[in-house]
């Protein structure tokens, strides 16, 4: 296993949670992390802005390059990369964490966060990853990872919230395309899910509040699972969705205790997360 370090990671989102506990983690190598992201400015009810990442990546160890901006919008999505390409000569990885959730019905999904869900999630992923292809190309390890489940097709998660469920799994069907796509070209694309709840704010205000949280797993748990995946070489894996705990079992990790949201509980008390039986 390579080392992240001086290596370009580009990812979507990242001011908090997931995102920025896989940035983190990379800086610890030395990596170099350019985030495209809408929060400039604090928001009354979520912690941390594109600026407050920047600075805890720097101090990890990272390189970091905020870039505000919506990854809905092409031109901000060329800039980002353009950005990205020339701060650090170049783009190794491609991370897309923005995702967007509403887990209502579809009678009670309101059209414009149907969309919004099909621009961030869908779109987005496949518009970022497109545009980082021509530097992907050129780098000596290239990865696409995308925060996305596998293709449960079981009526229990396709009618649970359709809307959400195609924009979750048309982020995982725009990796497996490019993994298909650019195999030959040596890019690496797969998708990585948990196995329980994150404890993240879209757990805390959307999946459950404190009684998910108590029983989710910290979001270092992910990160570890990303990094596993982003430093092995290209042509050794792509087109997977993988899971986190599989990732971290096939890398040696056995005992997962340590990633408990609250330390002490049992892993048969964890919550676990959507789209997987």
């Amino acid at each position: 296993m390579t080392t992240l370090a001086g290596k370009t990671i580009l990812m979507s989102g990242g001011s908090r949670g997931i995102g920025l506990a896989i940035a983190l983690r990379a800086a610890r190598d030395g990596a170099n992390i350019a985030m495209l992201a809408k929060t400039d400015a604090p928001h009354p009810k979520l912690e941390g802005t594109i600026h407050t990442a920047a600075g805890q990546i720097r101090e990890a160890g990272g390189q970091a390059l905020p870039i505000v901006g919506d990854v809905r919008d092409d031109s901000d999505i060329t800039e980002a990369v353009m950005t990205a390409q020339g701060e650090f000569g170049g783009i190794d990885i491609v991370i897309n964490n923005a995702s967007v959730i509403d887990l209502s019905t579809s009678l009670d999904l309101a059209a414009k966060k149907y969309d919004l869900m099909q621009d961030v999630n869908v779109r987005g992923t496949f518009m970022l990853s497109r545009a980082a292809i021509p530097q992907l190309r050129e780098s000596e390890n290239p990865h696409i990872l995308s925060l996305s489940p596998p293709l449960n097709l079981s009526p229990r998660w396709l009618g649970a919230h359709t809307g959400y469920t195609m924009a979750k799994y048309g982020m995982t069907m725009a990796t497996l395309g490019l993994a298909a796509e650019f195999a030959d070209a040596g890019v690496a694309a797969n998708t990585l899910w948990p196995r329980t709840t994150i404890a993240t704010a879209a757990v805390q205000n959307l999946l459950g509040g404190d009684r998910v949280m108590a029983a989710s797993r910290t979001p270092e748990i992910y990160a570890d699972a990303a990094y596993a995946v982003i430093t092995a070489p290209a042509s050794a894996r792509t087109g997977q969705t993988l899971i986190v705990e599989d990732v971290l079992e096939a890398a040696g990790v056995t005992d997962f205790s340590g990633y408990a949201a609250v330390p002490g509980t049992p892993d048969d008390r964890l919550f676990p997360d959507i789209f997987l039986d």
